[in-house]
């Protein structure tokens, strides 16, 4: 037998910066030139005569990029962002950067924050786009928060958008690098100036101290204000009055949410989080019906709701049957939708409405890695469990370290199941402790009693160092608690279900 070999891979970046802030992305054709027209005529220009002589005609389109990225077809969208990119449009850089961390991609996402970097001394939208990638960036130096901080002052400062709640983030996460700095009393202060995002920072704070269900009244009043001009708010006001049991307000929200969708003031990726939060059952008695009813109209242009819709139909089968799950999820993974290969692994991995197959599972899994953290954390499981035909330990390791470093529910408690039981790898007593006490934030009966076991089976000698390796390893994981929901602003409903 063999020993798993403890290493550190490396984490994936949290999708806790907003992904969907298309705003200077979807402005008139003509703004890109407006904003640059006399740092870049000479090579505008010459590039305009090279092409043709029609003035420039011949140029690529901002326009059509925002339109192609807007419809999900991002390789039209990179095609003419690179161009303009090239030029030196520090536009075209900033739309490409965000194509660049879309993609989830490690090495792209490295790119991405170098093309903001390149942009950041012109541009003010990526000053902001940079600040806030930092401020989400695992294992951020400290030098990192405090030049997030500096960047997204300067960018609120020059009138950007999304500035103050990642700067509540920053706070929030890394207090020891701003200990002068109250976040509830930063924000207090902003909403005393009349800052328009606030009130947002302030439902963030509710939401990572865990005291939402407390301030449900002020949420609501935050957010009521703020709906003309944060979509967002949506979701906020559909998760209070699920929580809070109103039918009546919700189907009046809904309605008006309909309206601004079709006025194309209220993006379809707001539609699809608030038809999650309906389906959600955990806040309330879901409206399974009314999320199907939201999110087939907007699939078509909307790829990431085929995916939605698959997931409604799995947890609610009345809906549909499995043919039309499948189509859903076909649809899905055409538009290269990664949750619809996590969904189809979960398929096979546990045999629901399809016979269980762990190979499929493997596979589907396999495509979804680097872009779920849930896949890891699946993978993890079927090496761990020998569903292949024996036990993979130092595979199984691998990717359930990765998917708890970042944040995947119970991980660290397979982990401490890999070390303890013995299945085909030796007994690891110290690490088996570690992951267990880290297992126990799951605030699960299984999870506190098998912290209690081992806690009381670890040997004397080996306990000091055991409180070192646990130290160690919850500082590589950062300050954020596992337990923190960012803002759905700031975050990439990912689809991921914890077992």
């Amino acid at each position: 037998m063999t020993t798993p070999t403890l290493n550190t891979p490396p984490t994936l970046w949290e999708r806790a910066c907003s992904r969907k802030d298309r705003r200077g992305l979807s402005d008139a054709p003509g703004r890109l030139l407006r904003e640059q027209a006399r740092s870049h005529m000479g090579s505008l220009c010459a590039v305009a005569l090279a092409v043709s002589l029609a003035g420039c005609a011949g140029l690529p389109d901002q326009r059509l990029a925002n339109e192609a990225l807007k419809r999900g077809d991002t390789a039209t969208a990179a095609a003419n962002y690179q161009q303009l990119a090239d030029l030196g449009y520090s536009e075209a850089q900033v739309g490409l950067a965000d194509i660049q961390v879309d993609s989830r991609d490690p090495a792209q996402m490295k790119q991405a924050e170098a093309t903001y970097r390149a942009a950041a001394s012109v541009s003010s939208r990526a000053q902001a786009r940079l600040g806030r990638l930092l401020v989400a960036k695992p294992g951020a130096t400290e030098a990192e928060q405090h030049e997030a901080e500096t960047l997204l002052k300067k960018a609120a400062a020059a009138g950007e958008g999304n500035t103050l709640i990642p700067l509540a983030m920053l706070y929030l996460q890394y207090p020891h690098s701003f200990p002068d700095v109250n976040a509830q009393q930063q924000i207090s202060q902003w909403r005393a100036e009349g800052k328009p995002e606030a009130g947002l920072a302030q439902v963030l704070l509710y939401r990572t101290q865990g005291t939402y269900d407390q301030h449900l009244d002020d949420v609501e009043k935050i957010c009521k204000a703020a709906i003309n001009s944060t979509d967002i708010c949506y979701v906020e006001l559909a998760t209070v009055y699920q929580k809070k049991a109103r039918p009546e307000q919700q189907a009046e929200l809904i309605k008006q949410m309909q309206a601004g969708h079709a006025r194309g003031t209220v993006s379809a990726q707001r539609v699809d989080s608030v038809a999650r939060v309906l389906a959600d059952s955990t806040l309330s008695t879901p409206d399974e019906k009314t999320a199907q009813s939201l999110l087939e109209p907007i699939a078509p242009g909307y790829p990431a709701s085929w995916v939605t819709l698959a997931q409604l139909l799995y947890d609610f089968p009345e809906l549909g049957d499995v043919d039309q799950m499948m189509k859903y999820l076909d649809n899905g993974r055409a538009a290269d939708q990664p949750r619809a290969e996590l969904l189809l692994g979960k398929l096979y991995y546990e045999g629901k409405r399809v016979p269980a197959d762990a190979k499929v599972a493997e596979e589907h899994f396999q495509k979804a890695v680097g872009r779920e953290v849930a896949a890891d954390y699946y993978l993890g499981q079927i090496y761990r469990r020998g569903y292949l035909g024996k036990v993979y330990p130092q595979k199984a390791l691998d990717h359930l370290l990765t998917a708890a470093r970042n944040g995947q529910n119970s991980a660290d408690f397979a982990i401490a199941q890999l070390f303890s039981q013995g299945k085909g790898t030796k007994p690891d007593p110290l690490n088996a402790y570690v992951f267990s006490q880290l297992a126990k934030t799951q605030n699960t009966p299984q999870a506190t009693e098998l912290a209690q076991t081992l806690e009381a089976q670890l040997p004397p000698a080996q306990r000091a160092e055991a409180q070192r390796l646990l130290k160690q390893e919850q500082a590589a994981r950062g300050n954020l608690s596992q337990n923190t929901l960012p803002l759905h602003a700031l975050q990439e409903e990912d689809g991921e279900e914890s077992l």
